[in-house]
């Protein structure tokens, strides 16, 4: 029992048994409306959880890496309501969503386990919707670094931090600048 408890919730959701598939960057592993039918857990690489606006933007909803379940509240649901697209080459653990249901009906620690995780990540969405709230480039940046603990990602994925912010990577290495100017740390 005391093992049990020691597992993350991907190492309990692999217990149960399930496939191992590799993606290619790019490759979807889902749209908009298909079924839903696995559940993911990425081992390597990265998967980039999007919804298509009307103005053709992608509305980034969640960035897996290794250890993250992809789309977990969609186990719930009849039919995904975003799509999934491998950011990196992946290779990802599938488990059954028929398989999932019948392991939470028959543990209840599963069920609290999977209901932990899962607010924990609707804390940081409604952390990443706050944070889009904010008018300036700035105040988003500020925002960011506070919640990551004041630092920032290596030189190379800045991109992806315009991304979560919902700014042009211009636009963030201009603010970014602007700061390095003033002082602060950048």
């Amino acid at each position: 029992m005391i093992a049990i408890m020691s597992m993350t919730i991907s190492e309990r959701l692999e217990a149960l048994g399930g496939s191992e598939r590799t993606v290619a960057a790019g490759q979807r592993l889902f749209d908009r409306g298909d079924p839903v039918s696995t559940l993911f857990v990425v081992r390597e690489g990265a998967v980039t959880l999007c919804r298509i606006g009307e103005n053709g933007e992608p509305a980034i909803l969640q960035r897996a890496g290794p250890g993250d379940i992809v789309a977990e509240a969609s186990a719930f649901s009849d039919r995904y309501h975003c799509s999934a697209i491998a950011g990196a080459a992946c290779r990802l653990f599938c488990l059954s969503v028929t398989r999932l249901r019948q392991a939470l009906r028959d543990d209840p620690g599963l069920g609290l386990a999977l209901l932990d995780h899962m607010g924990r990540e609707l804390r940081q969405a409604r952390m990443r919707a706050e944070i889009l709230s904010l008018k300036t480039v700035r105040a988003r940046l500020a925002a960011w670094r506070e919640w990551q603990g004041g630092s920032l990602p290596a030189r190379g994925n800045w991109h992806l931090v315009a991304d979560e912010l919902g700014v042009s990577p211009e636009a963030l290495y201009r603010e970014m600048a602007r700061l390095r100017l003033e002082g602060e740390q950048g």
